[in-house]
């Protein structure tokens, strides 16, 4: 006689994922979501917050080799390791039986809605027929767009504010007589009735009004205005909005700290891959910007292995006092070939490793070993050779030197390390390709002004994006990261607008930040939100 095991159940996890910033989530809920397995989510919740569901099992699909194989291609990822993401439909009761019944078969369920669980009643209806299970559950709170939103707006709520949905019925006489400024849930077809019900009860038509839309993301809008003039200032606002009534709103001028940061609404090309922009892309995010990454390089292993095999064995054998990393695809290209011959870290014992800048030192030290040298100035080949040793026969047992890297990199540090009376084995860890063209859309929008600003990191990038996609818009703003880089660019009959002292991806995104304030401060360039006012001027 066989006997079935009893499964225990999984627990439900209601999620609020706040006003839209997928920032402005709590600690808890973002680790939920990371390693969600299964997942039930609201229409309305933000892209940018379930692109984190599952994360911590998501695997991107393996790339087809292309030339001579070096190492084995990766297993294909089972299906059943992917996270389970699927919209909750139907109304609480029937949404609430399925996260029981998904919840019965072991797993924990996470149960994603807009804003805070506890402050909408379709979802508590939810969490009321779920406590009526033995299943358990678990709410992490979100934050509110009623607290939240005018905040980022630069409206100085207080503590005493009126919070109202008008989307449903209103008690429009008690909202009235509300004390304090009132912070509505509407839509663009409500404005009409809130302008008239409360000036109906007695509200000034004169009252300020903040409208705002898409709080707290990078295409929030806050248009201001009065309840007399509310349905004529909002012409072309659609969608879910925040309104904020009352005297307050004319503090937003002296407190507006997010819709006022230099980058804001602009959207900013980044010609890398998604992992090499990370840093550049969070940067422009902080100044306000809304960057757009576009893959102009693919990187692909070299042609023949055998240069790197040697390397790697020379390594081992100590055939290298200094091993010294170009770029992040550098170290990875020499890790993959360490994983091909089963060795790790140790390979570098007696070895010291320099890199042209932190990005590259930061992915060297994510594999546990600690770079001896990284430029104290200027990030790049040039501050590399500013403060590399020259070769001691004394002080120095080997005279050579480990130069993994790029098969089109220039020649200016391996001439460089030579005149320090250092010996270069200088090899190919990795190829760079031009990358194939970006969609249609993206064409269009780099050929038309699409984008408000361009920024190349190499004359790579540079070459690639038009040949690729078109040279950009003669409104685009270029910013380059060098004096090479502004050089080809001129080259290819671009205007570059902003070069920084430093060339780092701080400093350039930086730059770029300070010119915008700049031109906005003289008038020069409207804020680039307003297409059709840019291009007249």
């Amino acid at each position: 006689m066989s006997r079935t095991k009893n499964v225990n159940p999984g627990r439900i996890l209601f999620v609020g994922s706040g006003p839209g910033n997928p920032d402005l989530l709590t600690v808890r809920a973002k680790e939920v979501l990371v390693d969600a397995t299964a997942a039930f989510v609201d229409p309305d919740v933000p892209p940018a917050v379930v692109e984190l569901i599952g994360a911590a099992h998501a695997q991107p699909a393996p790339e087809k080799p292309r030339g001579r194989k070096t190492a084995e291609a990766p297993e294909p990822v089972a299906e059943e390791s992917e996270p389970v993401v699927r919209p909750a439909l139907g109304d609480p009761t029937q949404v609430a039986k399925t996260l029981v019944a998904q919840a019965k078969t072991g797993d924990d369920v996470v149960r994603v809605v807009s804003g805070d669980p506890m402050t909408t009643d379709a979802v508590l209806a939810e969490i009321t027929a779920v406590a009526r299970t033995s299943v358990g559950f678990e709410i992490l709170p979100g934050l509110p767009h009623a607290s939240v939103v005018p905040g980022f707006a630069g409206v100085p709520l207080g503590s005493g504010h009126t919070v109202a949905d008008v989307r449903g019925e209103v008690d429009w006489a008690a909202l009235a007589a509300a004390p304090g400024p009132l912070v509505l849930h509407a839509t663009d077809g409500h404005l009409g009735e809130v302008a008239s019900a409360l000036t109906e009860h007695g509200v000034a038509p004169q009252t300020p009004v903040a409208i705002t839309v898409n709080g707290t993301t990078c295409r929030q809008r806050t248009v201001e205005a009065t309840l007399a003039t509310l349905t004529e200032a909002v012409a072309g606002i659609a969608g879910p909005l925040i309104l904020t009534v009352g005297k307050l709103v004319e503090k937003r001028t002296k407190f507006s700290w997010w819709e006022s940061r230099s980058l804001y609404g602009w959207t900013v090309l980044v010609p890398r891959t998604k992992d090499q922009a990370a840093d550049m892309s969070d940067r422009l995010v902080g100044h306000g910007a809304i960057p757009r990454e576009v893959p102009t390089i693919a990187v692909e292993p070299p042609r023949s292995p055998a240069q790197m095999e040697r390397a790697v064995k020379g390594l081992v054998d100590g055939r290298y006092q200094w091993v010294v990393f170009t770029s992040t695809n550098a170290v990875r290209a020499v890790w993959e070939k360490f994983a091909e011959f089963g060795l790790d870290a140790r390979a570098f014992s007696g070895v010291k490793i320099a890199c042209v800048g932190e990005a590259t030192a930061a992915k060297v030290r994510s594999f546990g070993v600690v770079p001896e040298l990284v430029p104290s100035g200027e990030q790049s080949s040039l501050g590399l050779l500013e403060d590399f040793p020259p070769y001691d026969e004394i002080f120095d047992p080997v005279d050579r030197i480990l130069l993994p890297r790029a098969d089109i990199a220039t020649e200016t540090l391996s001439e460089g390390l030579r005149e320090r009376g250092w010996e270069i084995d200088d090899v190919t860890a990795y190829r760079t390709v031009r990358a194939a063209p970006p969609p249609a859309q993206t064409r269009e929008m780099i050929k038309t002004g699409g984008f408000d600003a361009v920024c190349f990191t190499s004359s790579s990038t540079v070459r690639n994006l038009v040949g690729i996609a078109g040279k950009p818009h003669a409104r685009t703003i270029v910013a380059c990261i060098g004096p090479k880089t502004a050089e080809t660019a001129i080259e290819f009959g671009l205007r570059v607008d902003v070069q920084p002292e430093d060339a780092s991806i701080p400093a350039l995104v930086d730059a770029l930040a300070a010119h915008a304030a700049e031109l906005r401060a003289t008038g020069t360039l409207p804020p680039p939100r307003k297409k059709s006012r840019r291009s007249r001027s």
